[in-house]
């Protein structure tokens, strides 16, 4: 490697493009599948990459793995299969706490292995929010282990995580500009990783065993359990969200005859508005524009003396006894919930009201939990953001509904709709042999998932809009825009470049296994803030050139990078992260003095177990 290498002009705009990603993605100015695009048109326009294969990322085998994964996580969820786990984890549990975490945890770093993380955790919270309310084991005891076990078992697979999903496809591009005599790089079989998921997901089971439980405890609030259960003590508890449902029947006399729900609401003292029936419409969720006419029924919820004083003070008629709307407060079919929101959410910036969120999915908002703050006045006019923990109120089916969009994450555990248990043991057989077909390694990765897709399909665990459905596009999007970008490092020569200047500035005779720590270290560095897609696009290519440079395996410095671009267990930017912090009341504080420690261990085993599942093969 000559460290001396002249930059060119692409490789001076290849690097600003590099940059330009970076602080786009840390200050949030634009969206991140946007600037994706931006960056994907750019090396189109400046020839950087072929125009012939500029859109081949949309094609690849990475995008490919990554739908399938995400078809064949929403079909196991449909048939129920995570509401038996939930079941036999709590049988299994015997209420001992240390055996019910440990056992979860390790359950759910299992299932991550051929699920797209985001995908687990969503499985994963109604699964922890019913662990949670019937063992008793706060949130903030539960979800960081779970999280960690989730992350660090994504690794026993190449389809665990979406840098490992890159990795083939980082491999293969490299071969175009390697030394000639150079070996071909190969692509890594379905179970290559597998002793490194093994090493970590052990690791999390102890860290947590004897170091983190510990300090998860200190950072309870005074014993507050912060259980997300749908109970009515919780919910009084979290939020002020308290008492009973009444009936509301509006006189002749009353001033909110021809008002508009949204100003009925904005009332001094004014109760919950649930529900509103007005001559033989009847609505849950009400739309805010929707008028209260004489004889009008309105569901409100609060304490009774508050709602006797605002009937009393709006010349209404009460009751306690649901007449009207006791079939659309029926528990089976209604209730109050939470959902997360995730940060791949098309909602965020947006308040309630702009998205009318009642009259298009039937849905109230009553609170947002955000930094450990309750928002409820105004709440509908506050603009989302990722993380915030919305409390809901709606019918089952509503909410079944709006949450298959995945613009937000349920936490509560409800009945959800078309359910298919009678599928189960065929969903489970079809996942079975597609992982069997995996382990052989005589098709390509991205095939044999597809497989399972179609399988499912056919044998009609998935209907094919669900399946639509179950993909986040916007993932789908910024992958395969950015998957150039990688291209454009390797064949502009900026990642050599880069290399030859970090060997440097190494003391001499520095051996591999010091560059790869340097390696690893980077590139969790940069998936703080580039996002883990985006560190494993940069740092790959770096890393292959620095493993030539110092005589290392280049394979085994690939794979170390793509682990180590999911070693975030410290901040929100982690897209998994970012939906535990509402749910468990993290603060980035806690996030640090927890996840910091975790992720030193992470890396040291990464670099400790590929040197010796590639030794002697450099």
């Amino acid at each position: 490697m000559d460290p001396g290498l002249t930059l060119t002009n692409d490789m001076r705009l290849v690097l600003g493009l590099v940059g330009f990603t970076m602080a786009m993605f840390v200050f949030d100015r634009i969206r991140a599948d946007l600037v994706a695009l931006v960056v994907l048109v750019v090396l189109g326009i400046t020839g950087l990459v072929a125009p012939e294969e500029i859109f081949s990322g949309f094609s690849g085998n990475a995008v490919m793995s990554i739908m399938a994964t995400m078809v064949l996580g929403a079909g196991l969820e449909r048939t129920g299969a995570l509401n038996r786990l939930a079941g036999w984890l709590l049988r299994r549990g015997h209420g001992k706490e240390q055996r019910l975490l440990a056992m979860t945890s390790l359950v759910a770093g299992l299932n991550s292995s051929f699920m797209q993380n985001p995908s687990v955790m969503s499985l994963y919270l109604p699964v922890a929010a019913r662990l949670s309310a019937r063992s008793g084991l706060s949130m903030a005891r539960l979800m960081l282990p779970l999280v960690s076990a989730i992350v660090m078992g994504a690794a026993l697979t190449m389809v665990g995580n979406s840098p490992l999903i890159l990795l083939n496809d980082l491999l293969v591009s490299a071969n175009n500009n390697l030394p000639s005599g150079m070996a071909t790089l190969e692509q890594l079989p379905m179970f290559a990783p597998a002793p490194v998921g093994l090493a970590l997901l052990a690791a999390s089971l102890l860290y947590f065993r004897f170091y983190g439980n510990r300090k998860l405890a200190e950072l309870e609030d005074s014993g507050e359990n912060t259980t997300p259960a749908s109970t009515e003590s919780y919910f009084a508890r979290t939020y002020g969200i308290e008492g009973d449902v009444f009936e509301l029947v509006v006189s002749a006399e009353s001033p909110l005859v021809g008002m508009a729900v949204a100003d009925a609401e904005s009332l001094h003292d004014a109760p919950l508005l649930l529900a509103l029936k007005s001559g033989n419409d009847t609505r849950l969720a009400p739309p805010a524009d929707m008028r209260i006419w004489v004889g009008s029924v309105l569901g409100v919820m609060g304490p009774r003396q508050q709602v006797a004083d605002f009937a009393q003070n709006q010349f209404l008629r009460m009751s306690s006894r649901l007449r009207h709307l006791g079939d659309l407060f029926n528990p089976a079919r209604a209730g109050i919930s939470e959902a997360v929101m995730p940060p791949t959410s098309r909602l965020i910036g947006k308040s309630a009201s702009e998205l009318r969120l009642r009259q298009q999915l039937g849905i109230s908002l009553l609170a947002i939990n955000r930094d450990k703050q309750v928002i409820r006045e105004n709440v509908r006019s506050v603009p989302l953001r990722a993380g915030d923990m919305l409390v809901f109120h709606s019918m089952w089916q509503d909410l079944a509904n709006a949450a298959g969009s995945r613009d937000f994450a349920v936490v509560t555990d409800y009945p959800k709709a078309e359910q298919r248990p009678h599928k189960f043991k065929i969903a489970m057989a079809i996942f079975a042999v597609t992982m069997a077909i995996a382990l052989t390694g005589k098709l390509p990765v991205a095939l044999t998932l597809m497989t399972g897709v179609a399988g499912m399909l056919l044998a009609g665990v998935l209907k094919m809009d669900e399946a639509y459905a179950a993909i986040s596009w916007k993932t789908v999007f910024l992958m395969a825009c950015l998957i150039p970008l990688g291209w454009a490092m390797d064949s502009s020569g900026a990642a050599a470049w880069v290399a030859g200047h970090t060997l440097e500035r190494l003391p001499g005779g520095t051996p591999p296994w010091v560059v790869q720590i340097v390696v690893a270290l980077l590139t969790t560095g940069f998936s703080l803030v580039i996002s883990h897609v985006g560190a494993a696009i940069v740092m790959v290519p770096i890393a292959i050139n620095l493993a030539l440079a110092v005589g290392g395996d280049p394979t085994a410095f690939a794979l170390i990078t793509a682990l180590s671009a999911s070693n975030n267990l410290m901040t929100a930017s982690n897209p998994v992260m970012s939906m535990i912090t509402g749910p468990a009341n993290y603060s980035a504080r806690d996030l640090w003095r927890v996840g910091g420690p975790l992720s030193l261990i992470y890396a040291v085993i990464t670099v400790v177990v590929v040197n010796l599942m590639f030794w002697g093969h450099a």
